[in-house]
């Protein structure tokens, strides 16, 4: 009985709500908006839990990235908008212009839902490339982030025509004379896009790649490749962000060829003191012909020089006549033999140790060779080692290394002259009476 008589008294309530059309709409539509909320939780339930289930498959391990990018999120909130919108009509006491303008209300909040669940689902397949191989050497950001911008600007304007009832094409048509603004507006982004285009299709810079740039204080290693910008990590751990457009109409140098090929050049010079440059004696000769890297270097050019000197004759007798072998020659010989023996030198690149102009600071000797390896640290470790080494013996040709002279030189050259100008002073004083 009691429940019998709740239900009369419902329906005499609702009965009674025909007097009061404005109540009646009202309470019509907050019951809609409940129930449009409900629907909406349970979609996303549904939606969320369904598709956890089917990226468990290992198959379809890339639902995972929708998940984690909320596309699915995104479509569930769409569920009260349309709700809302099919809805209205159920709604009593209704009138024609406010269903009208909430059915514009609710199909606005569909789009923008709609175009938040593409931008999402961009981003999801931004991290299904971003494993794949291809996203090592061409990154495809700028393109997703440009792509983004045109769906929110076409998202905007549909968004406005709707709320304000009127063809997004008479909104477009406005842009269509706003032309010239928003390329002055969008200059930056529309230069940095190109340029994008050109580094990606060209093949010019990579995720990755060591970069060098001094002009933006860019120096090490790509870290991100953006629509606008390009972020450089040097390699003092700081962060250069350089713009896109910047990197066509400015030059940089990419070291990634050198990364490639698998070496790194070692070009340096030793500068040789030209005082110690000097014909090698008989002694000297036969000493050197016993080093191991010099013995088929020392037995050649001995034949080439003996030939030459009995081909002129009597006239090979004055020293100015004769060809004879040099220390820093030899020297020269014996470090290119060297640097071709080392295990760490890459044998199938350039390897040469070249005489330079002689300069104020000595007889150059520049040493051109390619390490086997590219990491930075083994690099200087294998260059130090080789110019340590080569330091060292350098004194076993008779040669030594140039050095401008220093305070403690000077003081060592001047003592004499001081030590003899003080014995003298000394002799004076004890010569008068």
């Amino acid at each position: 009985m009691d429940i019998q008589l709740f239900w009369q008294n419902a329906l005499d309530l609702w009965g009674s709500l025909d007097q009061h059309p404005l109540l009646h709409a009202g309470l019509g539509l907050g019951l809609l908006l409940a129930i449009a909320l409900v629907l909406g939780r349970v979609a996303r339930f549904v939606i969320l839990h369904a598709f956890k289930l089917l990226g468990r498959q290992p198959a379809l391990h890339w639902l995972n990235d929708l998940l984690q990018n909320k596309v699915f999120h995104r479509l569930a909130q769409m569920t009260p908008s349309l709700v809302v919108q099919f809805g209205l009509k159920l709604v009593p006491e209704l009138s024609a212009t406010s269903q009208h303008f909430l059915g514009n209300v609710a199909l606005a909040f569909t789009i923008l839902f709609l175009v938040l669940a593409i931008s999402a689902l961009l981003d999801a397949l931004l991290d299904i490339y971003a494993r794949t191989e291809h996203a090592r050497t061409r990154s495809i950001k700028g393109y997703v982030q440009l792509a983004k911008m045109v769906l929110f600007v076409f998202g905007a304007i549909i968004i406005v025509a709707t709320l304000i009832d009127r063809s997004p094409l008479l909104l477009l048509s406005g842009l269509g004379a706003m032309s010239a603004v928003i390329l002055l507006v969008y200059k930056d982004t529309l230069l940095s896009f190109v340029a994008s285009v050109q580094l990606t299709s060209n093949d010019m810079l990579r995720v990755g790649d060591w970069i060098e740039m001094p002009q933006v204080g860019a120096d090490g290693d790509v870290v991100d490749i953006t629509l606008h910008t390009v972020k450089v990590q040097n390699f003092d751990k700081t962060i250069v962000s350089i713009p896109t457009w910047r990197l066509m109409s400015e030059s940089f140098k990419n070291w990634r060829g050198m990364q490639q090929s698998g070496g790194r050049r070692i070009k340096r010079s030793l500068f040789i003191d030209a005082g110690g440059v000097r014909f090698l004696t008989d002694e000297e000769e036969q000493r050197l012909g016993n080093v191991r890297l010099l013995t088929d270097y020392m037995a050649r050019k001995r034949s080439e020089l003996q030939a030459w000197n009995e081909a002129q004759g009597p006239v090979a007798a004055l020293s100015a006549n004769r060809r004879r072998m040099t220390n820093i020659g030899t020297f020269r010989a014996y470090a290119l033999a060297y640097l071709k023996s080392h295990p760490d030198i890459q044998p199938n690149m350039t390897c040469m140790v070249r005489q330079m102009q002689t300069t104020a600071q000595g007889v150059p000797l520049e040493i051109y060779c390619f390490t086997r390896t590219t990491v930075w640290a083994d690099y200087e470790r294998i260059q130090g080692d080789i110019f340590d080494y080569l330091l060292a013996v350098m004194p076993e040709f008779g040669l030594g290394l140039y050095q401008q002279p220093s305070g403690s030189d000077l003081r060592a050259g001047l003592l004499p002259a001081t030590a003899v100008r003080e014995q003298r002073a000394l002799s004076a004083e004890t010569a008068e009476p």
